[in-house]
């Protein structure tokens, strides 16, 4: 009995050793010049999330930090020809040990950098642990070189869309003024307040006919959510519905570059100070985030 008394207190003892090692590593990591980590997502398709997260990345870099933009998008990955690149390899490649991640990084405008996910996105579900901790050892090679990553999710809320939110800093949801947008968008919202009721949610309108009507939307859906979830909504603001974007996409050129004068650029522009006045004061960091993101598969 003394033997398996003593066992248990060594058992318990070894247990509160390794609780506050792990929680030191991660006050560490957070201790660090970490990047915040955004996910970008949206409760429906065609709300012009992928081209609100490639100019206000660059916005951002043009405010000088150092951004990185993972394309987390399964079923539409068009970041590549919003940022006009081409990528010849993807996260898969990094995964299955023929490529680092360093190496399938593409250089976009302004020092801007993209990680393209393609089918390595599905893959990250059926990873073992080895291929996990590979995984993450690359992560953390890149860690101290960006300020801010934005994550471009796939619209709705999929379990690996809902991992990705989850595991992020903080969330920016996108709407239009359209019914249907804003009742999904409260939905995307919902959700993740049923999985984190401290989750950090940022909205953002696009779309709209005027500011009065991106605010009175933005309003509306964050007295709802206080009302109903007791959720916190960060309005960051609105952008207006505007054919530059259009035209750009068409160019294959970021509007913020190809027409900076337009109405829209100057809003996304309203949007980049609003995020870096409210931004994270502290961050688990891109390896942190990587950690809790394959965690959950």
């Amino acid at each position: 009995m003394k033997d398996q008394a003593e066992k248990l207190r060594n058992l318990v003892k070894s247990k509160k050793q390794k609780e506050k090692k792990e929680k030191q590593v991660k006050k560490e990591t957070r201790d660090r010049n970490s990047a915040s980590i955004y996910a970008v997502t949206s409760g429906k398709g065609g709300v012009g999330k992928s081209n609100f997260v490639a100019n206000l990345a660059l916005g951002l870099q043009q405010e000088g930090k150092k951004v990185i933009v993972f394309d987390a998008d399964l079923g539409l990955a068009n970041l590549d020809v919003i940022l006009g690149v081409t990528p010849n390899y993807n996260l898969n490649h990094v995964i299955s040990g023929t490529k680092s991640l360093e190496e399938i990084i593409i250089a976009g405008p302004e020092g801007l950098a993209l990680i393209p996910g393609g089918s390595g996105i599905e893959d990250l579900a059926n990873l073992s642990q080895y291929q996990i901790n590979n995984l993450i050892d690359h992560w953390h090679k890149i860690e101290n070189k960006y300020d801010i990553i934005l994550i471009d999710t796939g619209a709705g809320l999929s379990n690996s869309v809902l991992d990705f939110v989850l595991a992020a800093d903080e969330v920016i949801v996108i709407s239009t003024p359209e019914p249907t947008s804003v009742t999904d968008a409260y939905g995307v919202i919902k959700v993740i307040n049923t999985h984190d009721a401290d989750a950090k949610i940022k909205l953002v309108i696009n779309q709209v006919d005027s500011r009065n009507e991106g605010e009175r939307i933005g309003r509306r859906l964050s007295n709802t959510a206080k009302e109903f979830l007791n959720q916190e909504i960060d309005f960051l603001g609105e952008l207006p519905t505007d054919k530059a974007v259009v035209k750009a996409v068409k160019k294959r050129r970021p509007f913020l570059l190809e027409y900076p004068h337009a109405k829209i650029a100057k809003s996304i522009n309203q949007i980049v100070l609003e995020l870096l006045d409210k931004e994270p004061k502290k961050s688990q960091g891109i390896t942190g985030f990587f950690s809790d993101l394959l965690s959950f598969n």
